[in-house]
């Protein structure tokens, strides 16, 4: 009873400085619905999104999958049996996520109505004291909120995270109001004084936040809080599934604040430290400030992949032991890159540092673009960095989270490409679009063109009535700075640093490099011009020693982008290659499907044994390395991005 009255009043006391403090967001996000994008590289994907990849969620939604029949047998009331996994509510809802982006992006009237007809479906199956779950709503009511690794908060945090989409998106409440009862549900049960709940599945805690935002009401804040203080203290109870009785599978082993590295299911984690940095942006709460902080490095400097990709282990779809990164065992799970792309942004806004855009960047043009095929309409799980010919894009899965979650994360690009907060307009993200801020002296458009990342030019077309002073700040690129990735994890042959110029009006000026941003605080005028030139130069990356299974090979990238070798571009193999140090490389433009895309290419030894295997020999052929989403889309052959510097570092079974 003690636990229950102290934690109680400590969440009170943090609370009721809430708006004393104010928000302490250093940077603030423009929302999807304030940016249209036509970016040549992004408008197609986010336009695929809207049509083959939100029609494949749908199909098998309604016709392959008992997703939507499960909570047309709730509003029935007839007893009917629940088809499917006790989770798949969630997909229903990160699709609809998804469709209010494209609706705003894209204006399909057909996904409105497609997405009415299910919320429709969604309302008529919730309970009257507002909880809404098919999975036991069809099997007994009376076992709800007994087993805190069924996913139930989990669920319910798509939902809320789905209804603020779709409200902003259209402005129709319908929606929001079910999540609002769901929400006001769970915290007449959960909460200081009441019951105990560690959410096994972390994803409530961010959608409370998200909800708070909304709404303004505290009591979502509150209760997200008290979710991340209720870790690791033993409370973590009723788990029915054996990898669940590990607290650290679901990062409960030690109060969040008290966390130092990554342990246990990936995008269990990215969820959890996503919400901790949000609960964290509104509390200025320095325990999770610094905690996440802590476990950033541990992720960044010892456990991430180069392409952004993170949970190397298949076992526990998580994480082993730092630097344990094998390449053709990665399991790198696309929600996991999804997460990566949420907790950074949330970092970036609570410390305005670039560094944590840099990681967003590489997880999102990599590791997370990955999953999704050129066409729309198939799917990567997982995502290795290197292939013996097997791996291959799937229709659809069983446990189909990553389907609706890259859809999701592509249909809101928008809001990760500006920011805004102190009189400082922040372009983190280098994506055609076009925005307007509202500053203290007026209303300013702005307007982005550019090729990247094929292109590192890029041109903003300022409009205003009147002058408006302020400050503009760009992201400078690590890579460009000829830093890889944060930390010492990889590096570059050479680190030469190239750092982007800055003309306006066609004049080259100086400006300052803050926090990675290149800053121009000046008075604008309407028309002005702004040039941001980023060298794309062709970098060769080596990771440290204790990646043992990257010795002696080398990473090709460019720009943004982490280069493989597939051999669909190269007589059908990929494991035959060498790349010694002094290769030279230089680019072409290719099609790969219907991408255009820049590839690399050099002139470089390749083994070849004899048919009866007694002899070697090595000659020097044209090698053909793309960009690393783009592989598999061609069928199923071999692939590497670790690329041997040595004919030892060859494995002979290629």
């Amino acid at each position: 009873m003690f636990k229950k009255v102290f934690s109680s009043c400590l969440v009170f006391m943090i609370c009721s400085n809430l708006n004393a403090q104010g928000s302490h967001v250093k940077v603030n996000p423009v929302n999807f619905s304030k940016v249209t994008i036509n970016d040549e590289f992004w408008k197609p994907k986010i336009d695929n999104v809207a049509t083959k990849t939100l029609q494949a969620c749908i199909y098998q939604t309604e016709e392959k999958t008992g997703r939507i029949r499960n909570f047309e047998k709730v509003a029935r009331k007839k007893g009917e049996e629940h088809e499917g996994i006790f989770f798949d509510d969630s997909d229903v809802f990160k699709a609809i996520e998804a469709m209010a982006y494209a609706i705003k992006t894209n204006k399909s009237q057909a996904l409105m109505t497609k997405a009415d007809e299910w919320i429709d479906k969604i309302a008529a199956a919730q309970q009257p004291d507002g909880y809404l779950n098919t999975y036991y709503t069809l099997t007994g009511l009376e076992n709800r909120w007994k087993d805190m690794s069924m996913h139930e908060d989990y669920i319910g945090g798509h939902m809320i995270e789905a209804a603020v989409a779709y409200f902003d998106a259209t402005g129709k409440r319908k929606f929001l109001d079910v999540a609002i009862r769901w929400a006001d549900h769970f915290d007449s049960v959960f909460g200081p004084g009441k019951r105990d709940w560690v959410t096994g599945h972390q994803e409530l805690e961010l959608a409370l936040v998200k909800l708070y935002k909304t709404t303004q009401k505290e009591k979502y804040l509150k209760l997200a809080d008290w979710l991340l203080t209720e870790r690791g203290k033993g409370l973590g109870v009723g788990y029915t599934w054996t990898d669940w009785k590990d607290t650290g599978y679901v990062q409960d082993l030690v109060p969040v604040k008290d966390q130092k590295e990554i342990t246990g299911h990936a995008v269990r984690a990215m969820y959890l430290y996503t919400g901790a940095a949000d609960v964290a942006t509104y509390t200025g709460d320095q325990g999770y400030m610094k905690a996440m902080r802590r476990v950033w490095e541990d992720v960044v400097y010892r456990n991430m992949y180069i392409t952004g990709g993170i949970g190397s282990a298949g076992t526990n779809e998580g994480f082993s032991s730092d630097y344990d990164l094998p390449n053709e065992q990665a399991y790198c799970e696309t929600c996991a890159s999804v997460g990566m792309v949420f907790w950074n942004q949330r970092m970036n806004n609570l410390t305005g540092n670039a560094e944590y855009i840099d990681v967003l960047e590489r997880s999102l043009y990599n590791g997370a673009l990955d999953g999704l095929s050129l066409s729309g309409d198939h799917f990567f799980y997982g995502n290795p960095l290197a292939s013996d010919g097997r791996h291959s894009r799937k229709e659809w899965f069983g446990t189909a989270c990553c389907p609706s979650n890259i859809a999701r994360l592509i249909a809101s690009l928008g809001n990760f490409i500006y920011g805004y907060a102190d009189n400082k307009i922040f372009v983190n993200l280098f994506v055609g679009s076009e925005t307007s801020f509202t500053l203290p002296k007026g209303e300013m458009q702005f307007k982005m063109q550019t090729n990247y990342p094929w292109s590192g030019d890029v041109k903003c077309v300022l409009g205003m009535k009147k002058k408006i002073k302020t400050a503009i700040a760009f992201r400078i690129p690590g890579w460009s700075k000829g830093i890889p990735a944060p930390g010492d994890l990889y590096t570059f042959f050479d680190d030469k640093a190239e750092k982007p110029t800055l003309l306006i009006n066609g004049v080259e000026i100086t400006y300052t490099d803050q926090d990675g941003y290149a800053v121009v605080d000046r008075e604008w005028k309407d028309g002005d011009i702004v040039e941001y030139r980023i060298p794309m130069t062709i970098k060769k990356v080596v990771a440290r020693n204790e990646l043992k299974l990257d010795n002696n090979r080398m990473a090709l990238q460019r720009g943004p982008l982490v280069y493989c070798v597939e051999g669909a571009d190269n007589n059908g193999k990929a494991w035959n290659i060498v790349s010694p140090k002094d290769a030279v490389y230089t680019t072409e433009n290719m099609d790969i499907v219907n991408e255009n895309v820049v590839s690399l290419v050099s002139y470089l030894p390749v083994l070849k044994i004899s048919d009866d295997g007694l002899s070697a020999n090595t000659n020097s052929i044209k090698v053909r390395a793309i960009p690393y989403y783009s592989w598999c889309n061609r069928g199923s052959n071999p692939m590497q991005v670790w690329l041997p510097i040595s004919l030892n570092d060859i494995k002979i079974n290629y």
